[in-house]
């Protein structure tokens, strides 16, 4: 079966270098989780210290590869540079990027104009300055993969702000690949509907039942779906993929 599978899904992360951003929750921490477990040697960044213990307490535990942190706020160029120092100290090249930081928000009248930046700074910006440097330290191969949301499509009128961003990483992502594919570099695009993250209001146990329902996703569900993206044969490029609960409509 093993070697079935490996006919299907040939590419390796064993050994890949792994920048992962908003990687202590979520979507980012189970897809941290699961590629450190596959080998992959993978730095993760996050802002919440505690946050960060905890993953990197659970990743300890099942990491076949080099695990790496770092504490940085990227909605800062500072931050962002704090990264990239990281990664030049640890890593001879970036493989494959994941960027995954992500800030919810709602209309603009729920903040003022720092409120909006920080937001838009960090799910938007923070993945164009993140792929900039990525690119620059990918050698002749690269994978670059940016979880958006659908909200991109659905434009929900209860987060103008956070739609808005989720919009731009959709049209930055298939600029970008138009530009990168050349350089051997793919660019996925993962838009998932409903997740069980910190960004969703409901409680545990609501999250719980609402995952039994169908009517929402669990953060392993993309993580393996990341794994999926970055194992296909290096001639097929997932440009697109949208992924929702089984009974989420729009």
């Amino acid at each position: 079966m093993t070697e079935k599978l490996n006919n299907y899904l040939p590419e390796s992360v064993l050994g890949k270098s792994i920048l992962i951003t908003g990687a202590t929750t979520g979507i980012g921490r189970a897809t941290a989780l699961m590629l450190s477990k596959l080998g992959a040697n993978v730095m993760i960044v996050g802002l919440n210290e505690q946050h960060l213990k905890d993953t990197l307490s659970d990743i300890y535990k099942v990491a076949e590869g080099e695990v790496f942190d770092v504490i940085a706020d990227l909605s800062t160029g500072g931050g962002i540079k704090t990264v990239f120092e990281a990664v030049d100290t640890n890593f001879k090249t970036v493989d494959i990027l994941i960027n995954n930081v992500a800030l919810p928000f709602g209309n603009t009248d729920d903040g003022d104009y720092e409120d909006w930046q920080r937001v838009v700074n960090t799910n938007l910006l923070s993945y164009i300055a993140c792929t900039d440097e990525a690119v620059k330290r990918m050698d002749g191969r690269g994978h670059i993969v940016n979880i958006g949301s659908m909200s991109a499509d659905v434009r929900e009128e209860t987060g103008s702000v956070y739609v808005a961003t989720k919009a731009g990483i959709q049209a930055f992502s298939e600029a970008l690949r138009k530009k990168v594919n050349k350089q051997g570099i793919k660019v996925t695009l993962i838009e998932p509907g409903a997740v069980d993250t910190d960004m969703q209001p409901q409680s545990t146990e609501e999250k719980r039942e609402l995952i039994e329902k169908g009517e929402m996703l669990m953060a392993d569900d993309i993580a393996i779906s990341v794994w999926y993206c970055l194992a296909l044969p290096w001639r097929c490029d997932v440009v697109d993929l949208k992924i929702r609960p089984h009974l989420q409509i729009i």
